[in-house]
């Protein structure tokens, strides 16, 4: 698993975008050990249940030629020595056929499992570091060769151990095998053996587990990243933020420049005194109802007065509607159904001032 090295700094977690890369890359959590120990223990209990009815059925189909070919002393008949050679080619591909197939059918279920559907060519691509010779001795003196060298004196210590325990505990029988037929004494080894093994399949999975483990907290402490990582990702993605934020200021300029210009074709602007201010236009023959056409708090309600008193705009105080308008209704939009009354009676008092003065 070539990623990044790991340093202090990294401290936050990867982002979506720097896991599919990896993933991409072939940087996946997985563990061989888990595989190899579950595809052992399948192989064993294979052999567990299938190998004695084979063994049978093998024994009834050698023993026409031990019988006519062996005994009769017609083996040297090459019809005979071919018939024998075919059959036991059948005979072994059969046996192995269940025990290989196991092997492959789990080995692909418990990668899939760990890494799910992925195919990448990059673990295997050919790299200037790969063929640098001094970069292959700083793999090999690497801190992962030394937990693999760990690992591996780990499982050896512990299958000796098991192997130990359980002769051990079989040993008072061992020498009863010289007493027993040669059925019995097979069939007490093959126990034997079937015993070692799969404890030591169940001890190695047992110890996959931790290495799978391990491997997941490897890998999200080598995808972590720095808080400049994470700005640099974002400017590829997004955009550097400085542009960004400059275009977002020169979309709020020309916002408030248009806003501006409607000011001077609005019939009255409405304030709360100081803080809000709101420009509602009537176009009777363009919309049914009036529209708020600039709208602004603080420095821009200053302005929006300012506009308006400028271009003759009356500007009329009234601060509950002020604020009704200013949170409820975006500039271009309608003012709603239950404020028509009082923007109705602002708008009369307007138009009557209007012609007052006229």
């Amino acid at each position: 698993m070539n990623l990044q090295l790991f340093s202090e700094d990294k401290t936050e977690k990867a982002t979506p975008r720097r896991r599919k890369k990896a993933r991409e890359k072939g940087q996946v959590i997985k563990s061989r050990e888990l595989s190899s120990s579950v595809i052992l223990i399948i192989i064993l209990l294979i052999l567990k249940y299938a190998l004695p009815n084979k063994i049978v059925g093998y024994t009834h189909f050698m023993k026409p030629f031990l019988t006519d070919y062996i005994i009769d002393m017609n083996l040297y008949n090459l019809s005979n020595l071919a018939t024998l050679n075919r059959n036991l080619y059948i005979m072994l591909f059969n046996f192995l056929l269940p025990i290989l197939g196991g092997a492959v059918v789990v080995s692909i279920l418990i990668n899939f499992i760990q890494v799910g559907a992925l195919f990448t060519t990059e673990p295997i691509r050919i790299t200037p570091n790969r063929l640098n010779p001094v970069e292959g001795l700083k793999r090999i003196f690497s801190k992962r060769a030394v937990v693999e060298l760990l690992k591996g004196i780990l499982k050896i210590s512990l299958v000796i151990y098991i192997v130990y325990l359980n002769f051990k505990s079989k040993a008072k029988f061992i020498p009863l095998l010289m007493d027993m037929e040669i059925v019995d004494g097979m069939r007490f080894i093959g126990g034997l053996v079937f015993d070692v093994s799969i404890k030591v399949g169940i001890a190695l999975l047992i110890l996959s587990i931790g290495d799978y483990l391990y491997q997941w907290w490897e890998y999200e402490r080598n995808l972590m990243m720095s808080k400049e990582d994470i700005k640099e990702e974002l400017k590829q993605t997004e955009g550097n933020p400085l542009i960004k934020s400059r275009i977002k200021q020169i979309q709020r300029q020309m916002t408030m420049r248009r806003m501006i210009q409607e000011i001077p074709e609005a019939d009255v602007v409405i304030t709360n005194p100081y803080h809000l201010a709101v420009a509602v236009k009537y176009d009777s023959e363009k919309h049914l109802a009036p529209i708020v056409v600039a709208k602004g708090a603080n420095i821009i309600a200053e302005k929006i007065k300012e506009v308006a008193k400028i271009n003759d705009v009356e500007v009329v105080e009234n601060k509950p509607l002020a604020q009704l308008l200013y949170k409820n209704v975006e500039i271009g939009d309608v003012i709603p159904e239950e404020l028509y009354q009082t923007v109705a009676e602002i708008l009369a008092f307007v138009y009557n001032l209007k012609q007052r003065r006229a």
